[in-house]
């Protein structure tokens, strides 16, 4: 649900935001081996970004890991300890859920048999590894499974006139607990309370917004959708989703954080752009301002990128290799192989709707759905 774009983020953010993906990533292959590593994703790596946000200076939970094929061969400091551990129990847990609910549904290769067996046997492993780890942390991993296991129940029960959020009340409570348990982590039992209610709220926006994004294929494929069983018109999933996000603004300003910046730029200034993309409208309605275009009399000169030394060919060969069989010449930013230049894949979703450098945190535009009509910001941000 949380993509960022580069371009919003800015580099500071940018490198922050890829510690903690790689350090979720990591956490799962250590704990879990490799092949856990598949459950990685954006939404997850937010237990991470909210346990460092509230524990102090990011560089005491870093480590340095080794050349990757997603990292362009590169080495990088990455995001490590308890809260990519807790990070990585929720994601195998709720992934697990992900596959008996396709199992269930008969998506795909799921509807067969032996494939079917296959996909049951790998979720119940990934329940028992995420419950390991989340022992080993303090984290009772039992109310997500209850949660899911409440899912299927709530759903086969759910019709017409149902309120909506009788449905998503399983996955509010499984993120409330989840986030609420980043503040035990960090020593901040004090910032449970509002990291549960962000984390409810959260957990509903997430499942609201999966609901719209499938909807029509849902109807077309018959799938069972949310929306559809209980008759929520898209106007009042809508409202929901707007509340929830404003909800969320509101929790967070309760919350002690060290260092919120990519906390705050995630669930606060993310999230509005993830509303108006499963919605299709507009994510960014301000006008960019007095902007000169490089060459023009009177622009800045545009920046230099650094040098770097090319590769040669083989060493070159090689990282090609890693990023064409980990997608990312086609759906990531990526270095060039051989001349390091930064390049993006065509598939790249860089949901900048025009605003380019003009997005980053806290500019106070009137894009940013917590400031004022007149641009002032009220967020709560060091404007």
């Amino acid at each position: 649900m949380v993509r960022p774009c580069r371009h919003r983020l800015g580099e500071k953010l940018t490198a922050q935001w890829m510690a903690h993906l790689c350090g979720l990533c990591l956490a799962l292959r250590a704990d879990h081996g490799q092949f856990a590593r598949i459950v990685t994703h954006y939404d997850g790596l937010l237990i991470s970004v909210l346990t460092e946000a509230q524990s102090g200076p990011a560089e005491a939970g870093r480590r340095t890991a080794g050349p990757c094929p997603l990292r362009g061969m590169r080495s990088a400091s990455v995001a490590h300890g308890e809260g990519a551990r807790l990070a990585a129990a929720v994601s195998l847990v709720l992934a697990s859920a992900k596959v008996r609910d396709h199992v269930a549904d008969g998506d795909g290769l799921l509807a067969r048999g032996p494939v079917a067996f296959a996909a049951r046997r790998v979720a119940a492993s990934w329940d028992r590894a995420g419950t390991r780890t989340g022992s080993d942390i303090g984290f009772d991993t039992a109310v997500l499974l209850d949660a899911v296991d409440r899912q299927t129940g709530i759903e086969t029960l759910a019709g017409p006139g149902t309120p909506v959020l009788a449905v998503t009340e399983p996955t509010e409570t499984a993120t409330a607990a989840a986030f609420a348990h980043t503040a035990v982590l960090a020593g901040r039992p004090h910032n449970a309370g509002p990291l549960a209610e962000a984390g409810a709220l959260f957990g509903r926006l997430a499942h609201l917004l999966d609901a719209v994004e499938d909807r029509e294929s849902d109807a077309a494929s018959g799938a069972w959708n949310p929306l559809t069983a209980t008759g929520t018109p898209l106007h009042e999933a809508r409202r929901l989703a707007d509340d929830a996000v404003r909800g969320i603004r509101l929790a967070l300003r309760e919350v002690e954080f060290s260092d919120g910046g990519l906390a705050h730029r995630l669930l606060v200034h993310e999230l509005p752009n993830s509303v108006h993309r499963a919605f299709g409208t507009e994510s960014c309605a301000h006008g960019s301002g007095p902007y000169a275009p490089p060459g023009t009399p009177g622009a800045p000169p545009p920046p230099e990128p650094p040098r770097r030394d090319r590769r040669g060919a083989l060493a070159g060969c090689a990282v090609w290799l890693g990023l064409a069989c980990t997608c990312q010449l086609c759906c990531g930013t990526y270095e060039d192989p051989w001349t390091r230049e930064s390049k993006q894949g065509p598939c790249t979703n860089c949901d900048c709707s025009g605003c380019g450098d003009c997005c980053n945190c806290c500019e106070c535009c009137n894009c940013c759905s917590c400031c004022g009509e007149d641009g002032g910001c009220d967020c709560g941000c060091d404007c």
